[in-house]
C-alpha cells in the first residue's frame, strides 16, 4: 500500500467567494464507523488516524489541520435529462478538505448526507445507509476494473431514521466521504455562463489548468481551448471505461460530470446482466436517454455544453475543434481498455475495433454479460466461431494470478447487492459486505495496473 505524508492544500479558497457557500455539518445523534478506506487514506497521508480521530474528521467534520476552516457547499447549474436547471448546487454534501497525494495531485474530501445546505431545496440533506453501502460497492468494483473513479473514503452511520419512497422506511442513515480528484463540474461552468461572469470563468479555467494539468493542446491555444481539449480526452476515456466495465451510471446530467474525467455521484447504477445497449439503470429514464449503449453519446453531448459555456471566453472554432476529437479518442480508449481487460496486447485501433465488434456479437449470441465474457476468454482463450480467428494473432498478457482459476468471476449484479444489504438490514451483519470488498480488491490485483487515465499530464509522464 503506497503511503505518503499528509500535505494540506486548500486551494479552492481562492475561488470560494463565488464558488460556494460556507455551511455547517449536521450534529448527528451517533457516529458509528462502518467503513474506512485505509488503502485510499494512505495515498493522502491519513491512514495513521485512529478510529476516534477518523470519526472526528469524517463524521463530525472537525477541520483537518491546515485545511478549510469551514465546509463549502458548491454552486452549479446543469442539464438534467437535457433540461436546463439553474436551481442546483450541493444539496446534501460539501467539500471540506484538500490535500496532495503521493503523485502531487490535488485531492478533495467531499461528503454525501452531511446535512442541509442553501441548495437542499425540499430535501433533508441526508443519505441512507443502504445508499452508502451501494456506493462503496460501486466504487470498489469500478476501481478493480480500471475505471478512473472517485473512491469511497468513509461511511459513518448517524443513528437517524429516514423516510424514502424507494426503500422500506424508516431506514438507517449514514454520512459518506469521497476522495476525489476535484469537484469542478461542467455545471460549474454553465452557472458562470448563465450569470454572465467572464472574470470568474477565467479564474475557474486557470484554476483547473493549474491543478488538473493535461496536454497543452494545439500550438497557441487559449486557456479555454486547452481546457476543452483536456476535458474531451478525459470524458472520451471515461465513456470507454464504463463500456468495458459493463457499467451503467444512470444519470449522466452535466452536474454529474467532473472535468477531471472521474466517475462519481453514484445513484441508480447497474452492471449489465447481459450485453444489451438498451439496458437502463434509472427507473425514471423512460426514454432510455442514458441507456448503456448511449453513454458515449451522452458524455459527448455534455462536452458540447462545456464548449457552449466556454464561449464566454473563446470563439467557437477552437472549441469545436476539440469537441470533434471525441469520437476518435473514444475509439482509441475502447481499444486500449478492452485489450487490457481481455488480457491481450493491442494490435492497433483498426484491428482491435474489429475484434471488439466480434466480442460484442459473441456476448449477444451467448446471452452473457462482460464479467463472464472477459473471465472466460482471458488471454484470448476459449474462443469459438469467427472470434477464434480474430483472437488468434493476439498475444496474451500475464494472467498468473490465482483469481483466474476461480470457478466464476466477481460481478456486481443488483441481486448480489441486495443479498449483501439484507443481513446488514436484518441483523447488522457486515460479513458479506467486507468479504465482497476484499474479493473485489483481489480481482483488481489480478487485472494488474490499470490503463493510464487520459487527459492528465502527470499520468502521461508516468506512463512514458
Amino acid at each position: 500500500m503506497d503511503s505518503t505524508t499528509y500535505r494540506p492544500a486548500p486551494r479552492i479558497l481562492s475561488l470560494a467567494e463565488w464558488l460556494g457557500d460556507p455551511v455547517s455539518p449536521s450534529d448527528f445523534p451517533e457516529t458509528i464507523l462502518r467503513f474506512r478506506n485505509d488503502r485510499a487514506a494512505a495515498q493522502v497521508g491519513l491512514d495513521g488516524l485512529n478510529d476516534a480521530d477518523w470519526v472526528k474528521h469524517m463524521g463530525r467534520f472537525r477541520p483537518l489541520e491546515g485545511n478549510l476552516p469551514q465546509p463549502l457547499a458548491l454552486r452549479y447549474h446543469g442539464h438534467q435529462f437535457r433540461v436546463y436547471n439553474p436551481e442546483l448546487g450541493d444539496g446534501r454534501g460539501f467539500l471540506y478538505s484538500q490535500m496532495l497525494d503521493g503523485r502531487d495531485r490535488l485531492m478533495d474530501l467531499g461528503t454525501k448526507g452531511s446535512g442541509q445546505t442553501p441548495w437542499s431545496r425540499r430535501g433533508d440533506g441526508r443519505l441512507t445507509l443502504k445508499g452508502a453501502v451501494r456506493e462503496v460497492l460501486a466504487t470498489e468494483m469500478l476501481e478493480a476494473l480500471g475505471v478512473n473513479t472517485s473512491r469511497t473514503f468513509s461511511v459513518v452511520e448517524t443513528g437517524e431514521r429516514l423516510w424514502r419512497d424507494d426503500e422500506p422506511s424508516p431506514t438507517r442513515a449514514a454520512v459518506l466521504v469521497r476522495l476525489s480528484h476535484g469537484h469542478i463540474r461542467i455545471g460549474t461552468f454553465q452557472r458562470l455562463l448563465a450569470l454572465d461572469k467572464p472574470d470568474e470563468m477565467a479564474q475557474l479555467v486557470a484554476y483547473c489548468l493549474a491543478n488538473y494539468p493535461g496536454a497543452a493542446g494545439p500550438e497557441g491555444a487559449s486557456p479555454a481551448a486547452r481546457l476543452m481539449h483536456q476535458v474531451v480526452e478525459r470524458l472520451a476515456d471515461l465513456a470507454a471505461s464504463w463500456m468495458v466495465a459493463g457499467f451503467v451510471h444512470g444519470v449522466l446530467n452535466t452536474d454529474n460530470m467532473n472535468i477531471t474525467g472521474e466517475s462519481f455521484d453514484y445513484g441508480p447504477w447497474r452492471w449489465l446482466p447481459r450485453w444489451d445497449g438498451g439496458f437502463t439503470a434509472a427507473y425514471f429514464d423512460h426514454s432510455g436517454l442514458y441507456a448503456f449503449g448511449r453513454q458515449p453519446e451522452a458524455l459527448h453531448w455534455n462536452c458540447g455544453q462545456l464548449a457552449v459555456a466556454l464561449r464566454l471566453l473563446e470563439e467557437a472554432p477552437p472549441l469545436i475543434e476539440a469537441l470533434n476529437r471525441f469520437p476518435d479518442l473514444y475509439r482509441e480508449a475502447m481499444a486500449r481498455r478492452w485489450c487490457w481487460r481481455l488480457g491481450v496486447s493491442p494490435r492497433g485501433v483498426e484491428e482491435d475495433s474489429a475484434m471488439i465488434a466480434l466480442c460484442e456479437q459473441a456476448m449477444v449470441d451467448e446471452g452473457i454479460g462482460p464479467d463472464a465474457f472477459f473471465f472466460r476468454h482471458r488471454g484470448g482463450a476459449n474462443a469459438q466461431g469467427p472470434l477464434t480467428e480474430a483472437l488468434r494473432p493476439y498475444a496474451a498478457t500475464a494472467s498468473d494470478h490465482p483469481y483466474w482459476l476461480d470457478a466464476a468471476p466477481q460481478a456486481m449484479l443488483i441481486e448480489e447487492v441486495e443479498a449483501i444489504w439484507s443481513p446488514i438490514a436484518d441483523d447488522d451483519d457486515w460479513s458479506a459486505f467486507h468479504a465482497k470488498v476484499a474479493a473485489l480488491r483481489r480481482m483488481g490485483e489480478a487485472h494488474g495496473a490499470a490503463p493510464v487515465a487520459a487527459g492528465h499530464r502527470a499520468a502521461a509522464e508516468e506512463a512514458a
